[in-house]
């Protein structure tokens, strides 16, 4: 519970992957476009996970008069898996998983996403990153969709707490250029080249100036 609402959780820490809250994407599935975020909760943080499981319990209890006419699902979805585990496609989670919680959570509205120093200003596009870590806020609510029942996870606010290794398999222009260093390419001399649309041809050759004659001293006659 978190700000008297039972099925609204304030996490500890967790690191941030799948970042998508600059822009809205449209689900692989269909659908409106979303922002979205994959938190990864450590496993040693067993009071979020604690508020968490609360908090799926007050949204299936509220589910079962409102979403789903009286009755609970036998098999109902939820939104959080080991992330030592596979996911349910049966894949393997990535490594940054292990030893983590991993849930997804969603919304239709941008989030705000700020930073410990100042919670009233945004932060710019370019400090947001799959890797980065912080505090989000979240909130559970039931559904019933397709025949398809469980709880799901809608995404609040992003307070970042610190930066981490960027999740997004990019590298820095330093590490792509750090063999060539500052290095400076010699460039072929042109001079003297003239350009054509059939490419650059060569000067013609400089004069060579004429040597004089020599004469063998027995028979007169040059060499």
């Amino acid at each position: 519970m978190y700000q008297n609402d039972a099925m609204k959780v304030l996490t500890g820490e967790v690191r941030l992957s799948y970042v998508n809250v600059i822009t809205p994407r449209t689900p692989q599935q269909g659908g409106e476009p979303k922002y979205s975020v994959t938190l990864l909760i450590p496993k040693s943080d067993v009071a979020t996970k604690a508020d968490i499981d609360m908090s799926m319990q007050a949204a299936a209890q509220e589910a079962m008069t409102k979403v789903w006419n009286g009755t609970r699902p036998p098999n109902l979805r939820a939104p959080i898996y080991d992330g030592d585990g596979v996911r349910p496609s049966g894949e393997q989670f990535g490594e940054e998983c292990r030893g983590h919680w991993v849930i997804t959570a969603s919304t239709k509205m941008k989030p705000q996403v700020v930073g410990m120093d100042n919670i009233n200003v945004e932060l710019a596009p370019s400090d947001i990153y799959s890797g980065m870590y912080g505090r989000v806020t979240i909130r559970f609510f039931g559904y019933s969709n397709s025949g398809n029942k469980g709880v799901g996870c809608g995404l609040g606010n992003i307070m970042k707490t610190r930066d981490g290794d960027p999740l997004a398999g990019t590298a820095s222009a330093s590490s792509d250029f750090a063999s060539v260093g500052n290095a400076v390419v010699q460039q072929p001399n042109m001079a003297g080249f003239n350009y054509t649309p059939n490419g650059f041809t060569a000067p013609p050759p400089s004069p060579v100036a004429p040597q004089p004659l020599t004469y063998n001293p027995l028979t007169g006659q040059p060499f």
